[in-house]
């Protein structure tokens, strides 16, 4: 089963990767906008310590993401007043349309790649999400390794597009 879920991973992300590239980002990338972009919905501007436990990367691997997603444009790094060792992260406006435009990348490709379960909003689809989730969980329980929170599961659903934010 192992085996499985590793090879739908690898063939999920490659597409995801194919599917993001004319917005210039990777699948990683964009998993770290949009971790940053549910993070900062309340004004908050996180640290690059809590943006790598919300996504469950290494803060090493983070730091170089952030770097380079600096460097494009999509993200702002600014001291912390409260901690001179912390960096507080803001999306640019251009990276909240990499965003909304990555969520609407994703989800067409989740629905695309769930049709042989009846799609994205598919019974199937549920159960099959809460099964993962449940496999996730435990492993987050039993394992060491560093793990996305459920919440950075939900990247696509949570975040809004232009279409949920017009009155």
């Amino acid at each position: 089963m192992g085996f499985l879920i590793w090879h739908v991973s690898l063939r999920w992300r490659a597409s995801l990767d194919r599917a993001l590239a004319p917005l210039g980002i990777t699948a990683t990338q964009y998993s770290v906008l949009a971790s940053l972009h549910g993070l900062s919905r309340n004004g908050d501007r996180p640290s690059q310590r809590e943006l790598a436990e919300f996504s469950g990367l290494a803060p090493i691997y983070i730091s170089k993401l952030v770097r380079s997603l600096e460097r494009a444009g999509l993200l702002h790094r600014a001291d912390s007043p409260a901690d001179s060792r912390a960096v507080q992260l803001t999306l640019t406006e251009r990276g909240v349309e990499v965003v909304r435009a990555g969520v609407a990348t994703v989800r067409a490709l989740e629905e695309q790649r769930l049709v042989p379960l009846g799609g994205r909003d598919s019974e199937q689809s549920a159960t099959l999400r809460e099964l993962l989730l449940a496999l996730l969980r435990h492993a987050e329980a039993t394992d060491d390794a560093r793990l996305p929170s459920p919440a950075a599961l939900n990247l696509a659903d949570d975040v809004p597009s232009e279409r949920q934010e017009s009155p």
